[in-house]
């Protein structure tokens, strides 16, 4: 199959499935407070007026994008942020219940990801069965850590089995780490979208991995935002390093082998060909999905990006389409 196409070249692909798609829940501002405030203020202007939307605002922009149909989640870092266990999991319910009402005024075009009480295992793990099983969710997105709880520790194997279960995808989203690395002092731009949360989130997953998560439950299915988070540029070295400093740890695979099994990326917020490029050559055409970070991130550029790519165009119907039908049973 021919992947690389002349670089000018246009291929316009129609019903794209975007899943890295924002809202927010009417009160949870008071979670994503101190992130909103960094940012210029007509700038937040936009963002608020995104993710509140569900209706002809939002569906506007889909449509001259070509995007048939968004799976919804709630922006960060929402029950993540709540200190509270009770409220963390009355929480979760609350916007759930909020989402599948919204998307419910157009089945057709959207779509919903749970939010969940991480934590607490049990309760994470019967609020996606409720989710999954009675509002029709598609999986489950989580910001991260719960208080610096990362979810390779033993008391999330019963969550995990629970979502393989029930055979839907986790998109883990960053979140900032519970203490910032010595290395950002008085280096604020390192924080957050630029660096931080990449690093962190890309960690969490490697945690997964070599904490055999995947190997005790090998049909779970993790996704990760903008361009997996550097990591499948990292696959052979990650072989290479682990076979000489495992440390003790076995695995049933090489690293490089959970990629694009159970480590799948989308390209939200990172617009760059030769990173889609790399990225496809690392986890293969079906590892590899279109998100836009919406409202984040600018819906038109990351349409135009992707319609542009030197790729042949079944190979971005794949990407932009067919891989995430696949994946949710659309």
């Amino acid at each position: 199959m021919a992947i690389v196409v002349e670089m000018h070249d246009r291929v316009p692909v129609m019903g794209k499935v975007a899943f890295e798609e924002h809202f927010m829940t009417p009160g949870f501002e008071e979670y994503s407070k101190s992130f909103l405030g960094l940012i210029d203020a007509e700038e937040a202007r936009k963002i608020a007026q995104g993710l509140s939307d569900f209706d002809a605002y939002r569906l506007g922009i889909m449509d001259e994008a070509g995007i048939e149909l968004a799976i919804l989640s709630q922006t960060g870092p929402g029950v993540q942020g709540e200190v509270s266990l009770a409220r963390a999991i009355d929480r979760a319910r609350e916007s759930n219940d909020f989402l599948a009402e919204r998307v419910g005024r157009h089945p057709g075009r959207l779509a919903g990801f749970a939010a969940l009480p991480m934590q607490d295992p049990a309760a994470a793990a019967e609020e996606l069965e409720r989710a999954v099983t009675e509002l029709g969710f598609k999986g489950a997105l989580v910001n991260g850590h719960s208080d610096g709880v990362y979810y390779d520790a033993p008391q999330y194997d019963a969550f995990w089995e629970r979502l393989q279960a029930l055979d839907v995808p986790f998109y883990l989203h960053p979140a900032n780490a519970k203490q910032a690395p010595l290395a950002y002092a008085d280096h604020p731009e390192l924080l957050g979208a630029t660096w931080g949360w990449g690093v962190e989130t890309g960690s969490h997953a490697l945690r997964l991995l070599f904490g055999g998560v995947f190997d005790r439950f090998p049909g779970v299915k993790i996704l990760l935002g903008h361009m997996g988070e550097g990591l499948p540029f990292l696959r052979w070295r990650f072989d290479s390093r682990f076979a000489t400093y495992s440390c003790g740890v076995s695995l049933d695979r090489r690293p490089s082998e959970y990629f694009g099994a159970n480590i799948l990326i989308t390209t939200s917020g990172v617009c760059s060909h030769p990173a889609l490029l790399g990225a496809v050559g690392e986890m293969g055409v079906e590892g590899v999905m279109f998100s836009v970070d919406f409202p984040y991130e600018d819906t038109k550029a990351a349409c135009d990006f992707i319609e542009t790519a030197p790729l042949a165009p079944d190979v971005l119907r794949k990407i932009c389409r067919d891989n995430a039908v696949r994946l949710f049973k659309l």
